[in-house]
């Protein structure tokens, strides 16, 4: 008996006799095969994110991570979490981000993952916003994901061992107005994070390394309290949701793309 047949025995007398024709059979082929597509698809995801390598590395004995914004907002959730302690960094200030990370290395050790998190938003338009709070936004948000896996991304590559989490938004999809520049350096953020991902397999053959990105909504956070008093934003998370969906992908051991909340993706 094949599958169609099997399916016929579950079905109302109406829907049976429409099997029956042969269209309605060639239909049903097509919808079993993309049925039985759609876990394929989804593995073939996610061993791409991992760049081919399907071995879990998460060792919670020897991990140290590394979490930037950690004193407030999603940063503190993930720290609480993961029991961290707060180290104080101006993250526009390169010679700033280096010292911090000789000073991370020297009292620790080397960190095996990285969560670049801290971020920051003015809610002004383009016309608006002044060139300093441009710079800062774009320094925070942009450039020290990218300084700072300069600094750690070397070790991990080395032992094959790390993830790089980092945590762009919703807005790397869809901008709204008077979030233009927010919006831009998230987009940058995740740009960043599929050339990481190009170059750990290709360049430095370091499929080991995860490179994982977290796109949530709006966040309860006080970074956008102005917004949610005013009620425009529609929907939003709470930094307890993000946080829990970088922890549990940290501990997963493997790369992903992750909306928050799931359902958005």
């Amino acid at each position: 008996m094949d599958s169609i047949s099997r399916l016929s025995q579950h079905l109302p007398p109406f829907v049976i006799n429409l099997s029956k024709s042969q269209r309605a059979q060639g239909v049903a082929t097509v919808v079993g095969v993309l049925v039985l597509l759609s876990p394929l698809n989804r593995w073939l995801s996610w061993r791409s994110a991992n760049n081919g390598d399907t071995l879990n590395r998460w060792n919670p004995a020897t991990e140290l991570v590394v979490v930037t914004g950690g004193s407030s907002g999603i940063g503190a959730k993930i720290v609480q979490i993961l029991e961290a302690e707060n180290i104080e960094v101006d993250l526009s200030d390169a010679d700033a981000i280096a010292a911090v990370a000789e000073r991370i290395r020297s009292d620790h050790g080397h960190p095996t993952a990285l969560v670049n998190n801290a971020g920051i938003a003015h809610g002004e338009t383009i016309l608006s916003v002044t060139p300093e709070k441009l710079q800062r936004l774009v320094s925070v948000n942009l450039e020290a994901p990218f300084l700072l896996t300069q600094q750690f991304l070397p070790d991990m590559i080395t032992h094959n061992h790390g993830h790089i989490v980092n945590i762009a938004s919703l807005a790397s999809f869809l901008t709204q107005a008077a979030n233009v520049d927010y919006g831009a350096t998230k987009v940058g953020l995740l740009a960043f994070h599929e050339g990481l991902k190009q170059e750990l397999k290709h360049v430095y053959n370091a499929p080991g390394v995860r490179a994982s990105v977290i796109h949530p909504t709006g966040v309860n956070t006080p970074m956008i309290e102005a917004i949610l008093k005013a009620g425009t934003l529609g929907r939003y998370v709470e930094a307890e949701d993000v946080a829990s969906a970088v922890v549990t992908q940290l501990t997963s051991g493997y790369a992903a793309q992750v909306p928050v909340p799931r359902s958005v993706g």
